[in-house]
């Protein structure tokens, strides 16, 4: 399972975006900060909510140099029939990988073997490949892409700014912490 430091490595699957489908490579990302949405399954309950909230950020995403790809098991045939029949997907102008070999899944650790299902897994991609962030959880409760995209800010703050990290619940603008060492008592 790929963890926090991990290089990345490269994948091609196929994808619905842009009204057609195409072949997807995690390296065509290459430069850009890179969120990783991983999803049960199109046509269920919560994720219509989560995809549409990332859609309706994107642009913000955008203009903080990250790009958003959504992988589900489902194929990119039944990602067009989902993104044609719902009007919350419809506004999915990002790229929707297809993983029904659960090649991808399986890698980071998002698969449920028994379903064929992936759990829901945030991942944040820096623009060298590098797994800044990771979150997996019940497929229950959805994700915030508000929380998102402040993960994906802090992650970018840090990277340019050596020495500094950001404390809990920092916005851009907000004061960040230097990274320091004091040793306190005898060890």
């Amino acid at each position: 399972m790929i963890k926090i430091g991990d290089k990345i490595p490269d994948f091609e699957t196929d994808a619905y975006m842009d009204g057609e489908f195409k072949k997807v490579k995690l390296s065509d990302f290459q430069g850009k900060w890179l969120v990783m949405a991983f999803y049960p399954a199109d046509f269920t309950f919560v994720c219509p909510t989560e995809l549409e909230e990332l859609a309706l950020k994107h642009q913000e995403f955008k203009d903080a140099g990250a790009e958003i790809v959504s992988i589900s098991t489902d194929t990119h045939f039944t990602h067009l029939a989902w993104h044609d029949s719902s009007p919350a997907i419809g506004k999915v102008e990002y790229p929707m990988l297809a993983d029904p070999s659960m090649r991808i899944c399986r890698e980071f650790g998002t698969l449920i073997e028994e379903d064929g299902l992936s759990l829901r897994g945030t991942f944040i991609v820096d623009p060298e490949g590098v797994l800044k962030y990771m979150s997996i959880h019940d497929n229950s409760m959805g994700r915030s892409a508000t929380e998102i995209l402040r993960m994906v800010k802090a992650a970018k703050y840090v990277s340019e700014h050596d020495g500094e990290v950001c404390p809990a619940s920092w916005e851009p603008g907000k004061d960040t912490l230097k990274v320091g060492i004091q040793l306190v008592g005898k060890i």
